[in-house]
């Protein structure tokens, strides 16, 4: 499903009405920020397992904002612009470098001029009950990533006791890499 992403509380709240009209059991997967989305959403009685593809995997009390905010610990340090009317952006001149390192110029220029505004609570929405602590999660860890650097995706996962799986790719796996991420959601749903 695509997120509204105005809101953490938003997006959790399409998320568990999606997953209420689905039939269990119900597996959770979300890449960079949707990682925050199923860490909160997947405490579902229905969600069976978690897949972060080069995910943000938060514990209680934490957001990207929190996540990001010391560069020196290892967290990422991505290209966002300043906040316009509400919104966060990519800056457009360092998408492909940052984003999509290992897709085409003219693939990741689309994908640059197609980006969702991203509401200023989304990235500040904070964590109560991370669900993987109550259920079992992959981890895909892109070690080529510009966006959530590998060393913070490594100790995210450990800390989630996810299984982990390690690629060479860019942040944009899912179009660089399809049959691995596939193969990490098999993983999930077979778990």
């Amino acid at each position: 499903m695509q997120n509204p992403t105005l809101s953490l509380e938003g997006d959790v709240a399409a998320t568990r009405q999606a997953i209420d009209g689905l039939p269990g059991p119900v597996v959770l997967v979300g890449h960079s920020y949707g990682g925050v989305v199923i860490t909160e959403a997947g405490t579902h009685e229905k969600v069976a397992a978690l897949g972060y593809i080069a995910a943000f995997a938060p514990d209680a009390g934490e957001s990207v904002s929190t996540l990001i905010a010391d560069p020196s610990a290892g967290a990422p340090v991505p290209p966002i612009l300043p906040p316009e009317n509400g919104f966060l952006f990519l800056d457009r001149t360092k998408f492909h470098a940052s984003f999509a390192g290992d897709v085409s110029a003219e693939q990741a220029a689309f994908m640059a001029d197609s980006q969702v505004p991203w509401g200023v609570a989304a990235l500040a929405g904070t964590v109560s009950q991370p669900a993987w602590r109550s259920r079992p999660s992959w981890y895909l860890l892109t070690t080529e990533d510009r966006m959530i650097p590998p060393q913070a995706q490594r100790a995210m996962s450990q800390r989630a006791g996810s299984k982990v799986t390690e690629v060479a790719a860019s942040h944009s796996v899912f179009l660089s890499q399809p049959a691995v991420v596939a193969a990490l959601i098999e993983q999930a749903a077979a778990g």
